[in-house]
This record gives structure tokens, sequence and C-alpha cells, in this order.
């Protein structure tokens, strides 16, 4: 399991499993519950270069970033 310290936007914190590339699992703490177990649901089993491609830019709110673009910023920093 792996640990992003989000930035900018409602939630705290990510929490995620990746396994061959593929994304096991994701838990926001904190924000927008509903929409954030949405998209947790949404990309279980998605490969982790196809979530960052749909993720990647997303704005909140008038915010440079949002919970979805944190959450691809953070599987970029696992690729590395």
């Amino acid at each position: 399991m792996s640990h992003y310290d989000t930035s900018g936007v409602c939630s705290k914190g990510i929490n995620f499993e990746v396994e061959n590339g593929i994304v096991k699992s994701v838990k926001f703490d904190r924000g927008c519950p509903g929409n954030l177990e949405a998209i947790s649901k949404l990309v279980e089993g998605m490969p982790v270069e196809e979530v960052i491609k749909r993720l990647k830019g997303i704005t909140c709110s008038g915010k440079p970033t949002s919970c979805p673009d944190q959450l691809a910023r953070a599987l970029e920093e696992l690729n590395k």
C-alpha cells in the first residue's frame, strides 16, 4: 500500500495499491465522500497509465488541481 499526501484539495491524503501496473485499490482520506468513493470504484482494475491519462489536469472550483488530479500525480510519482 502506498500513501500520497495531497495538496490544494479537500482530501488530506490518498492510500492506494498498484500491482503489475494495475490499480488495485484507492482510498481517499476526507474530501467529498460520494464522489471520491465513485472515483475509487471506477479506477480499480484500470491500468495506471489510463488512470493518469483520464484524470490528470482536472480542476475543482477554480483550484488548479482536484482530488482526481492528485490521484494522477500520485500514480505518476509512483511510476518514476
